[in-house]
């Protein structure tokens, strides 16, 4: 079985791929908990300077699999798999590292709000974001409550979430989600690029930079993650939100 994220070094340029590209890359258990081992090791190793993040195949992240779903039986179960999710922001966002996002094909969901956790979003011109999220009657993460009011205003924000629109790369870059969008098959070169010259930065500023700026602009985003994770396990035992996952399913 292939692993479902894949972490390489190069000139300490550490690239991590989600790496199920036949279900563009969606997320199940194991995708979600090895992404966020691998984010782990990556902030904690010392020849990590940077880290660009991306997708394997057509897709960054299609967000969740909903055919392997699970719907948890307890809120205890529920608490679990949300907190899981919630990790990975947690790595990404308050990590040492920076991150540089290689975002390709679709971020969906929960793959939109890591695209969004990135320091330095870099958009492939076809690439398209939404939230799905309010229609399955779940609700998001990734500190997304917190971080996208910040970047694109409280009503903008309100309005992607709520009504799940699909959005461009352009249109991303003009709302400030997008730090750069690039032809497709340059995607990969440009990230590359921008790490190197990230790597090459005495890595002292360059860590206390990105723990000072997030801290100072977006203080309240632990605070986010606790009332999303708590949300979510009411979504998860909602009978409606089972019952319109389980439609999707057949």
């Amino acid at each position: 079985m292939s692993e479902t994220v894949l972490s390489k070094l190069d000139q300490g340029i550490r690239t991590i791929t989600l790496n199920r590209p036949d279900r563009l890359n969606a997320m199940n258990v194991e995708l979600v908990s090895s992404l966020a081992d691998r984010f782990a090791e990556a902030n904690a190793d010392p020849e990590t300077r940077v880290i660009i993040f991306t997708g394997a195949g057509r897709a960054f992240c299609a967000g969740d699999d909903l055919k392997e779903r699970r719907h948890p039986a307890t809120a205890e179960e529920a608490q679990q798999s949300i907190e899981e999710i919630q990790r990975v922001t947690h790595e990404i966002f308050t990590g040492d590292k920076f991150v540089v996002g290689a975002i390709n094909g679709w971020a969906v969901g929960g793959g939109f709000e890591w695209a969004i956790n990135c320091d330095l979003p870099i958009w492939a011109e076809s690439a398209r974001g939404f939230f799905p999220e309010m229609y399955w009657g779940a609700f998001v993460t990734g500190g997304v409550t917190a971080i996208l009011p910040r970047i694109v205003g409280l009503t903008r924000a309100k309005e992607m979430i709520l009504l799940g629109d699909k959005y461009t790369a352009r249109e991303l870059l003009e709302a400030g989600l997008a730090w750069r969008v690039v032809a497709d098959d340059q995607l990969l070169d440009e990230a590359r690029a921008v790490a190197a010259r990230i790597a090459a930065l005495p890595q002292r500023s360059v860590i206390d930079l990105k723990r000072v700026m997030n801290k100072a602009a977006f203080s309240d985003v632990q605070t986010a993650q606790t009332l999303e994770t708590e949300a979510t396990v009411r979504a998860f035992l909602d009978p409606e939100t089972t019952e319109r996952i389980a439609g999707f399913e057949k």
